[in-house]
């Protein structure tokens, strides 16, 4: 009886590790599905779950972000990024809603540069400047997407060629751009770049988020802390100056947990020009490769972000040209501030500014650059 027993519980435990095996190697997955085509490429939707049940879903049409779900303190799942149902939305996404950005991320003066003696003459799409990479971004085009899955967690290996002269850059530019959902809850992006002809590149990822969820108001109420001790303020073309001031004593000092909102109507003349918060901030670094640049905090629901980079900046913008007239995921109208976006990147207009760090690629050196978000849960 003893020996049957024994038999038993042998059976009933290689059964369990069978069981907790199988359950381990499902503890992320991913599914593919057609999103539609553009000019006659195939575009694809890609679902990524990790072991906690976070969900990113991609696309391979300008790397976009469809949608990202998280928990909140009581386990409810909701999508917390601004975006579209279907395909048709992005093709004139004026926003840049959840894409890759590039070949140069931000603005860029009278969409002209210098490089070794010769000017280059880019796409005033934001007139007298550039911006995002001009007319036809990265966030316009369809990318080639490799998917993989490890014991970590899994991704998306986004490649695009950029040929010499698009969008009047210099170069053929090969991109990679990886993409690793985890399950320690972290978004990973991981950017390299190789040119055959000196070129400026600055990439950046889109996400704009409402931590309380997709299309539930403001984002006024969101704490934001930033590791910044100065910030590149600008003209009235948005433009930076050159100057690299102070946070203190300004509304740019979120060196605490502050609200968004709570300086966001100070009178001031940055806050006028950029009809808010849409500044590229000076993180301040301590020698970590990895520095942690900002963290927002939705109080209602607990969720929390925080953003790590190799970069040295990062753009906060607020949201401030939501003007109600983006119709976005299940018919919500998007107003102002229903959203905030958090880039990390080189400063806007580096090629025009010779003491900002350098943007230059040249053939033989290696872009890389690597953003991290964390998604955490306060109780």
């Amino acid at each position: 009886m003893k020996l049957a027993i024994s038999a038993f519980a042998v059976l009933v435990l290689v059964i369990c590790c069978v069981a907790f095996a199988a359950g381990a190697d499902r503890s992320h997955s991913m599914k593919k599905e057609i999103f539609g085509a553009v000019q006659g490429s195939s575009v694809d939707l890609y679902t990524l779950t990790n072991a906690h049940g976070i969900e990113v879903r991609a696309t391979n049409f300008g790397g976009i972000i469809v949608s990202l779900r998280l928990p909140d303190k009581n386990g409810r799942m909701d999508d917390v990024v601004l975006g579209f149902d279907k395909l048709d939305g992005y093709l004139d996404n004026k926003a840049y809603f959840g894409a890759i950005v590039g070949r140069y991320a931000n603005r860029i003066a009278k969409a002209c540069f210098t490089l070794d003696g010769v000017q280059y003459q880019l796409a005033a799409n934001d007139p007298p400047n550039t911006l995002h990479g001009g007319n036809k971004g990265f966030n316009k085009a369809v990318w080639k997407a490799e998917p993989f899955e490890n014991s970590n967690g899994v991704g998306l290996i986004f490649t695009y060629v950029s040929k010499d002269g698009e969008e009047g850059y210099p170069g053929n530019l090969n991109v990679k751009v990886k993409y690793t959902l985890s399950d320690q809850d972290e978004l990973t992006f991981d950017y390299e770049a190789t040119t055959d002809k000196a070129t400026p590149v600055n990439l950046t990822q889109h996400t704009y988020f409402n931590l309380a969820g997709e299309g539930r108001g403001d984002i006024l109420g969101h704490e934001l802390t930033l590791n910044a001790d100065r910030f590149t303020p600008v003209d009235k073309t948005l433009i930076p100056t050159g100057e690299l001031r102070s946070v203190k004593n300004t509304p740019f000092d979120f060196s605490k947990p502050t609200k968004i909102g709570a300086r966001i109507n100070d009178k001031n003349e940055q806050l006028e020009l950029g009809h808010g918060y849409d500044h590229n901030f000076v993180v301040r670094r301590t020698g970590n490769s990895l520095e942690l640049a900002a963290r927002v905090h939705e109080p209602q629901t607990g969720r929390v972000l925080e953003v790590y980079t190799t970069e040295p900046g990062v753009q906060f913008y607020s949201g401030n040209f939501l003007d109600g007239t983006i119709t976005g995921k299940q018919g919500h109208v998007y107003k102002q501030h229903f959203g905030f976006a958090l880039e990390t990147q080189h400063f806007p207009d580096s090629p025009n500014h010779p003491d900002f760090p350098s943007t230059i690629l040249r053939p033989g050196q290696g872009y890389r650059s690597q953003t991290m978000f964390k998604f955490l849960v306060e109780k």
